[in-house]
């Protein structure tokens, strides 16, 4: 027997099963699962994702075998139904849909009622007793094929469906009269012939096969490719294609349709949470063409179909052990249950549910926190709307997806990915959003739509994305062709700015300020979670004492980067840093005229001797006063870092605080402006001419491999020595106050072990010195960054002084590919859109190369010695996929911003029980 490709569901037995989502897809598992579980399904079958992979490997064609299966599977659905695909008695009408292993609302396309032309239509209204129900039906088929797999734009038919209901002067669709319906059939099939220079395929054979390759080609169509390039999926064979028995919810007030949770997808609450509509299809509720009523009105008009699915909705959440998001149709009293799927969830909703399904038995706490996305958490660290700022409300909507934004007005998704990219805000303002707005919403900072319900497009996509959406707002009256919405008499244009509250569903005038979110109990509950099962520790980036206090209060275990450069730039200490700067080499370079002619004169003849004297007088008179405004400088910027440093080890108290001593090129802290560089030399006493050509003599061609990190420490060692001196100063003076510290000390951009001796030696030297005079000891560790190739390769002979190492990933990414970090925008995307690079490397870590260099460091290191302490500290530290390489090879911590801590410590608790450490807790 050949390889199977079908596989039937349906009448209580389905062929495949939940586990079987690769071969069936989500949607084709789930649908063989509910089948097995005895609910009711109408009868179809899966084409699976290995045709999907044939087709696209195999110029668009099939399996030799699939023919013959397809038509063996339909006369199986069509006996199991009692009814014929063509038949003009009993019209076999079905559905064809897609379905990817992985989600993917929307992004693939659906036909609907197919199987009917004319003469099926007539046996259709002979059958059901219902004309305008075929007719109707007839019109969405046509609407549906024609947009799919002819190519003829939505809009087309949509405006003909508005031009009909504005002449008979109604509002809904469902007023739309049989003679209404017709008059739409005949001009939605002049429109499929004059955009095709074809008739409509009556054919209700060569509909299926033509609507089974339209499915199958919208897998690499532009939308699909962007929603799995934003969710990084990868890896899956293709979609499958759902053939499926049509059933109907617009076949009157007895039918309905609907898409429900199982439980608040934006709180997590555990109630039913839905939408339905009275005598309409499932694509009415999603692409919110009518705004639907809530799923607790169903009880008042179908109680015992209400009560059916509360039923349903306990079977399928014990059998799961997850929130489903269930689609369902009712027709003529009958409940038939279309999908189920874990369900889309704001991070809010995420940690409620997973916790509450902890305390009910569900799942046990390392499932929990697997359940979780760590990237989802960001939504719920970053500020929200204050409750005393003034607001003007100029509109409401219903709350689909909480959080707050503002930004600039945009009515097309192209113009809201080209201001993101500018670093512009922006809100994507539409009357619905449909799956071709994905790539837009996503660069908005939230989306508004006059149209829609709680489970439209927008609404389910936002929630997926953590955007703040607020839909169905009916009073906005969204003009595109003006580039405006106008409520009532307010009018706002393109780029003016509003503010949305996704939360309560408001609509704001201009820019709101906010306020930090306060976190929940189930959130706390997650994390320690978390903690429990984790092996990486997690450190924080910070610079400031509130950075570290945020960072602490998310769970941070220590300071693993903080950047002494960053405190430079303080209104009231740029200066002094900018004097030391200037006179920095002037300074050195007397110095080192001194010294060499010191050494001339002591092996200098006796005649010679009185000239030299003469000349190293003038040299240390001409220092004298750059020596003393240099000194002033470092003496001036001493007390300010050693302030700082104090209040950082007193905020961290008992945690390990990572020092990295100056980094960048000089050049940075000076002005570039001519207008900066004017008052910069007002205030030092210097011409303009003096103060350009200062900063000229700094600039170099290449400041990223030039003067900078440890080699700045070597060649103007009064710098770093006050900034040890700072460090230890502080150390010694918190430690005397009763607080426990941990001071580690970090030299930078090594590539050899000579530079990291002599440095070490210089601050060891000066911390004993500074220890013997405050009469303390304070226990430090000096480390160094490897952020050059040559540093990882040569790890075992640096770690032969190096207490610890951190691996500046920013710097070692940049070094490897040899791209520069602040350029690379201008090619970077072609690379990725273009298959070179799967992702960017500064945010997610280049495994295989950079990675390569890291692995090589971390064992050359721990050769040399086993308990060297290594972590990252780059921007790949808040990165998943990058922390979970890092607990791959054995480090001991990433550190990574504030608000990305919680993320961090999720990743690492997952990282862990994805390698199989941890044994079930329940």
């Amino acid at each position: 027997m050949g390889k199977k490709y079908i596989y039937f569901f349906g009448n209580g037995k389905g062929e495949g099963s939940a586990e079987m989502r690769a071969l069936l897809g989500g949607k084709g598992a789930n649908l063989a699962e509910m089948s097995n579980l005895g609910l009711p399904v109408p009868s179809g079958f899966t084409i699976s994702t290995e045709v999907c992979k044939f087709y696209y490997e195999n110029n668009q064609k099939y399996p030799h075998r699939l023919s013959a299966e397809l038509d063996k599977n339909l006369a199986r659905l069509e006996k199991t139904l009692g009814a014929g695909l063509g038949d003009t008695t009993h019209p076999l009408l079905v559905s064809v849909r897609s379905g990817a292993a992985a989600s993917m609302p929307g992004m693939m396309d659906t036909v609907l009622n197919l199987g009917l032309n004319e003469e099926t239509l007539l046996a259709l209204i002979n059958k059901t007793g219902n004309e305008r129900f075929a007719w109707d039906a007839y019109r969405r088929f046509i609407c549906m094929f024609g947009d799919v797999v002819m190519g003829i734009h939505r809009d087309k038919f949509e405006h003909e469906v508005e031009r009909a209901k504005k002449k008979a002067r109604i509002k809904n669709d469902t007023d739309l009269t049989v003679k209404h319906l017709q008059d739409l059939v005949k001009k939605f099939k002049d429109i499929c012939k004059k955009d095709t220079g074809e008739d409509f395929v009556d054919d209700p054979r060569a509909q299926l096969q033509k609507a089974i390759n339209a499915v199958f080609s919208s897998w690499n169509n532009p939308r699909a490719i962007k929603y799995r390039e934003l969710y990084n999926i990868q890896g899956l064979l293709g979609t499958a294609v759902n053939v499926q028995v049509m059933v109907f919810g617009n076949m009157g007030n007895h039918s309905a349709t609907g898409v429900c949770f199982t439980r608040n997808p934006s709180t997590g609450e555990n109630a039913l949470y839905g939408e339905f509509l009275i005598n309409a299809q499932g694509e009415d509720v999603v692409a919110g063409i009518r705004t639907p009523e809530p799923i607790r009105n169903l009880r008042k008009g179908m109680p015992h179909l209400y009560e059916e699915i509360l039923r349903y909705k306990d079977i399928l959440e014990r059998h799961y052990r997850d929130m489903q998001d269930i689609e369902f149709t009712i027709q003529e009293d009958k409940l038939y249950m279309l999908q189920t799927r874990n369900g889309k969830r704001t991070a809010e909703a995420s940690l409620r549910i997973a916790t509450d399904l902890v305390k009910e038995g569900l799942i046990d706490k390392k499932m929990a926190v697997m359940r979780i996305d760590p990237q989802q958490l960001d939504q719920l660290l970053h500020p929200i709307f204050d409750p005393k700022a003034k607001k003007v409300v100029i509109a409401t909507g219903l709350p689909a997806s909480p959080g707050a934004a503002t930004g600039k007005v945009v009515f097309s998704a192209e113009e809201a990915e080209e201001l993101a990219a500018r670093k512009e805000k922006v809100i994507l303002v539409r009357k619905e959003t449909s799956p071709e707005d994905v790539a837009g919403m996503h660069a908005a900072q939230g989306i508004l739509t006059s149209r829609g319900g709680m489970t439209s497009h927008a609404a389910v996509v936002a929630r997926g994305m953590g955007r703040c959406c607020v839909v169905g707002a009916g009073d906005v009256d969204v003009d595109y062709k003006a580039q405006r919405f106008s409520v009532n008499s307010k009018v706002i244009k393109r780029g003016d700015y509003i503010s949305l509250d996704g939360t309560v569903g408001e609509v704001m005038r201009g820019q709101v300020s906010t306020i930090e979110p306060k976190l929940s109990s189930d959130f706390a509950t997650l994390m320690n979670w978390a903690d429990e099962f984790r092996k990486l520790e997690i450190r924080t980036n910070a610079d400031t004492p509130q950075d570290a206090a945020k960072a602490r209060m998310f769970g941070a275990q220590g300071i693993g980067l903080c950047r002494t450069e960053h405190m430079f730039f303080g209104e009231h200490r740029i200066d002094f840093v900018r004097q030391m700067i200037l006179l920095a080499p002037e300074v050195k370079g007397l110095k080192v005229r001194i010294e060499a002619l010191e050494d001339e004169l002591r092996k200098a003849p006796k005649e010679k001797r009185p000239e030299l004297k003469g000349e190293i007088a003038k040299l240390k008179k001409s220092l004298e006063c750059p020596n003393t405004l240099y000194e002033k400088a470092l003496h001036k910027l001493l007390p300010m870092q050693r302030s700082d440093f104090e209040k950082i080890f007193r905020t961290m108290k008992g945690l390990p605080v990572t020092i990295r001593l100056l980094d960048p090129p000089l050049h940075e802290f000076l002005p570039h402006e001519e207008q900066s560089q004017r008052g910069m030399a007002k205030k030092m006493g210097m011409t303009l001419k003096d103060v350009k050509l200062a900063v000229a003599r700094l600039q170099e061609l290449n400041p990223m491999l030039g003067h900078r990190g440890c080699r700045l420490g070597i060649t103007y060692q009064d710098i770093y020595d006050m900034q040890v001196r700072a460090v230890i100063e502080a150390a010694c003076n918190v430690k005397k106050k009763g607080i426990e510290i941990h001071p580690e000390i970090m030299i930078p951009l090594v590539c050899t072990a000579a530079e990291f001796g002599l440095l070490k030696d210089s601050i060891n030297k000066l911390a004993r010195t500074i220890m013997k005079k405050k009469g303390t000891r304070v226990k430090y560790a000096v480390g160094t960054m490897i952020e050059l190739p040559r540093a990882a390769l040569m790890a075992d002979k640096i770690a032969e002084q190096a207490e610890f190492f951190s691996f500046g990933t920013n710097d070692l990414t940049q070094m490897t590919f040899g791209f520069s970090r602040d350029d690379v925008a201008n090619f970077l995307p072609d690379y990725i859109e273009k298959g070179i690079l799967e992702k960017d490397p500064f945010q997610s870590l280049d495994q295989n190369g950079v990675g390569q260099l890291i692995e090589i460091g971390v064992k050359k290191g721990r050769t040399t010695r086993p308990d060297l302490k290594i972590g990252i500290c780059g921007e790949h530290g808040g990165d998943p996929e990058s922390i979970e390489f890092c607990h791959r090879i054995g480090m001991n911590y990433v550190s990574c911003s504030p608000y990305r801590v919680p993320i961090a410590r999720l990743t690492a608790a997952r990282a862990n029980i994805h390698g199989g450490e941890i044994s079930s807790t329940v």
